[in-house]
């Protein structure tokens, strides 16, 4: 099935330079078997905005799993060069049991700011799963996945601005010893944006500023979720509830995602 079957997208946007935060390849996370729910920080920071961001991620991860058992979300160490304060986290999709692809996120905290940044905090992230040929050769292929990332923020973290990313088709060859493996398609998308923070660049977040942080933040875990969900052509979970909001979760179109043979689920 090619992507111009599956149902158009409401819109595609951002900007052609992704952050390089994320990096490449199809390096699998070790999945937990479930969300871990240690902290996602080990423990406090110190600053009380970034304790709270953490806070607000730790509790839309527990949101997602709690109503999907085909994702698996765990911490992962966060590059420490990209900002003052950061946190990460993985998550691995699974499909009937078999690994269907794999994402990053990142939340960037500067209290000073950056060049590019419409507040303090960044949100990155990087989805990545394996595709049949006719839709990585597809040309609609970059604007469908971008518009896969934008709906879900715009159903789930609507706040979301000066977004940034690429998509990329990823064709993998086996050469010498891996010469009989055959040849796999890969779609990968990375992207940034920063999550509206209520005006608080001065770390002094209170009363709705604060609620409208987490929301946002809660909301770029569910839409991250959903944008590899869609990637890897999971069925849809109906109602996810984070930092106050309960949202309809977009169905993800058909045909996202011919499964290749990946490790199988513990």
């Amino acid at each position: 099935m090619r992507l111009a079957d599956t149902p158009a997208p409401l819109r595609a946007g951002g900007q052609a330079d992704a952050d390089p935060a994320v990096p490449a390849g199809h390096n699998r996370p070790s999945a937990a078997g479930r969300a871990d729910s240690a902290s996602a920080r080990g423990c406090d920071s110190g600053d009380p905005a970034f304790d709270a961001a953490v806070a607000a991620l730790e509790a839309g991860r527990d949101a997602i799993a709690s109503t999907r058992d085909d994702l698996e979300l765990e911490s992962w160490p966060a590059p420490k060069r990209l900002a003052p304060h950061a946190v990460a986290l993985a998550v691995t999709a699974f499909r009937d049991g078999e690994e269907a692809g794999e994402g990053k996120l990142m939340l960037l905290y500067d209290p000073a700011g950056q060049d590019g940044w419409t507040g303090t905090f960044r949100i990155v992230v990087q989805v990545q799963a394996d595709v049949d040929e006719e839709m990585a050769a597809d040309p609609l292929l970059g604007e469908v996945g971008w518009s896969w990332l934008t709906d879900a923020l715009d159903l789930h973290a609507p706040g979301y601005a000066a977004p940034s990313g690429t998509v990329t088709r990823v064709i993998t060859e086996g050469y010498g010893a891996k010469s009989d493996d055959s040849p796999s398609t890969g779609f990968e998308l990375r992207a940034s944006w920063c999550p509206a923070d209520g005006g608080g660049g001065d770390s002094g977040y209170s009363g709705g500023d604060s609620d409208e942080l987490a929301a946002e933040i809660g909301g770029a875990v569910a839409a991250w979720c959903e944008l590899l969900a869609s990637a890897a052509g999971l069925p849809a979970t109906g109602t996810v509830a984070i930092g106050g909001r309960a949202a309809n979760a977009r169905a993800a179109g058909p045909g996202h995602g011919a499964l290749s043979g990946g490790r199988r689920r513990r």
